[in-house]
């Protein structure tokens, strides 16, 4: 059973900084694209990052390039996401999710960032 489990999110004053992690089990972590998405009331759901299997190549949003960083340990089955210079509009449920052959296949259950003061 493909599992994927969202940790880190929180609390977090403006221009502050947190590290998202979603743990992997189920399926070969290492052969598969990863991707980071959010949702908010507001805008709904919102691309946020993607990575290679191999963790050699990265894309982001417009909206956070240079302030988020994507990456992963395929020794521990585990995907980041760095997230600084946060801003009040970063404020969402953050989903990790794996690619499968065309598309998006499994979601993690999400985790609340709140970048407030």
């Amino acid at each position: 059973e493909v599992q994927l489990v969202e940790s880190g999110g929180g609390l977090v004053q403006p221009g502050g900084s947190l590290r998202l992690s979603c743990t992997a089990s189920g399926f070969i972590f290492s052969s598969f694209a990863m991707t980071w998405v959010r949702q908010t009331p507001g805008k709904g759901l919102e691309w946020v990052s993607g990575i290679v299997s191999g963790g050699d190549s990265t894309t982001y949003a417009d909206s956070v390039k240079g302030r988020f960083t994507c990456s992963r340990d395929n020794a521990k089955n585990t995907l980041y996401l760095q997230m600084n210079s946060l801003k009040p509009e970063d404020t969402a449920i953050y989903y990790c999710a794996k690619w499968g052959p065309d598309s998006v296949d499994y979601w993690g259950q999400g985790t609340q960032v709140t970048v407030s003061s």
